[in-house]
């Protein structure tokens, strides 16, 4: 779908109507879509700044120049990489305030701020100067926004400072990747070696894959090489099919909340020896006031957003299909962190799965695995498009980027999180939304 105020104002003219009239200036998102190289930062002028120490983390800088990243110099930054874990005392943070700031002039159009901060505190007083560099990367993704530019923070728990487990980082935060994930700020485990057989190709199941976000992540997957097993209702069984020889996958029509379809599906992922990556994208909605939904439109979104997921989980979990180091990911909304009116099913669904995530991680790292939830903003898609106009223009200027997610955009968060680099992540919420002004 076609945001014509973006495109708009691309134009001279376009920008001096904008600016007389005081109408967002979103600007065109620099994005990362491919299959994942050896080197997510090769080319990219990196700087590494580390207020209140002498030097960034060792590990860091190994990591950087392991993903190919090249010194800023006196240059354009393409990448900033700010080493907070030393900011313990407010003459810290003051150093954060001026290396920033200086940093700042050379920050490039649509470039990526990454902050690490540190779980380790010894003091209440060492705690709040920790949180505040997290106050800081949030309100510098608002600042920043306006140019394309993205902000987000990672809380490095004990020995998850190694250069792998920061290379992982970087290879998405630190690139064009997450162009539309802002404002962020995650837990960060230590990494585990996970000794995978190289011979095996991934599979990946994908529910709701038949259009939208879950047509882009089938494609995503397939890019980096897993045979994806694509599910949807069978009504969508043409453009299922369509997907499927696409991306040489293979397919299941099924409405997953009906008798016997777990059945099914079980059978399918048996073909495939079990699931590497595991994808819970399908979901509805049934939009109605509390005072005017009726019973069948709760259930019915409770049955397809919550039920179908607990009940696939725990086959698969039954039956051992869940292969050694799957990953999960279950897809949430803004919705279900922010609440809307007229969304009280739906929000409720999506909180859930939140939930579920936080309380199911435990489970999974036992395996080697780990399960997140994904929590798309406004995203471009089919059901945007239906949306009154005034409706739609408020969805998409409603962020720091002034600007809709692409159902790509969200693919490429899910493609993050089934990488071997997300390991450290596991039981969170990883929302693609711009740095959404709901539930910020």
């Amino acid at each position: 779908m076609t945001d014509r105020l973006l495109t708009f104002v691309q134009h001279p003219l376009g920008r001096r109507i904008a600016r007389l009239f005081n109408l967002p200036q979103p600007v065109p998102l620099p994005r990362r879509q491919d299959a994942w190289v050896e080197e997510e930062l090769a080319g990219r002028p990196v700087l590494a700044i580390a207020p209140g120490s002498a030097a960034p983390l060792p590990s860091l800088l190994a990591a950087i120049v392991g993903q190919g990243g090249l010194p800023s110099g006196d240059g354009p930054v393409g990448t900033l990489v700010i080493d907070a874990t030393g900011c313990r005392d407010l003459a810290a943070l003051r150093a954060l305030f001026e290396q920033a700031q200086l940093a700042m002039v050379r920050l490039a159009p649509g470039a990526r701020v990454l902050a690490l901060t540190s779980a380790g505190v010894m003091s209440a007083a060492e705690a709040a100067c920790l949180a505040a560099v997290q106050g800081f990367v949030r309100a510098l993704a608002k600042e920043i926004g306006r140019r394309g530019a993205t902000a987000n923070a990672l809380v490095l728990q004990e020995g998850a400072a190694s250069m792998e487990s920061l290379a992982g980082a970087l290879r998405f935060f630190g690139t064009d990747r997450s162009a539309y994930v802002s404002g962020q700020v995650l837990s960060w485990r230590k990494d585990v070696d996970l000794s995978l057989d190289p011979q095996r190709a991934p599979v990946a199941l994908v529910t709701g894959a038949a259009g939208g976000i879950g047509a882009a992540t089938a494609r995503r997957l397939a890019l980096d090489g897993l045979r994806v097993l694509c599910v949807d209702v069978p009504a969508a069984r043409q453009p299922l099919e369509a997907l499927a020889r696409e991306i040489g996958g293979s397919l299941l029509a099924a409405d997953l909340t009906a008798p016997g379809a777990v059945d099914e599906l079980l059978d399918a992922v048996r073909r495939l020896h079990g699931v590497d990556v595991l994808v819970h994208n399908a979901g509805i909605t049934r939009d109605r006031t509390l005072a005017r939904m009726s019973p069948s439109e709760w259930d019915a979104v409770m049955a397809v957003n919550v039920a179908a997921i607990l009940a696939i989980d725990a086959r698969l979990d039954d039956a051992g299909l869940l292969n050694t180091g799957a990953r999960e990911i279950c897809l949430s909304s803004i919705s279900g962190i922010a609440g809307n009116a007229g969304q009280t099913n739906y929000s409720a669904s999506k909180a859930a799965l939140i939930g579920y995530v936080g309380a199911r991680a435990a489970t999974l790292d036992e395996r080697g695995g780990t399960v997140n939830a994904v929590a798309p903003g406004f995203i471009e898609t089919a059901m945007t498009r239906r949306m009154p106009l005034m409706v739609r223009e408020a969805g998409r200027r409603l962020n720091s980027l002034k600007q809709g997610g692409t159902p790509a955009d969200v693919a490429e968060a899910i493609a993050f999180l089934a990488s071997p680099g997300a390991h450290p992540l596991t039981g969170q919420v990883l929302r693609v939304c711009g740095q959404s002004l709901l539930g910020a």
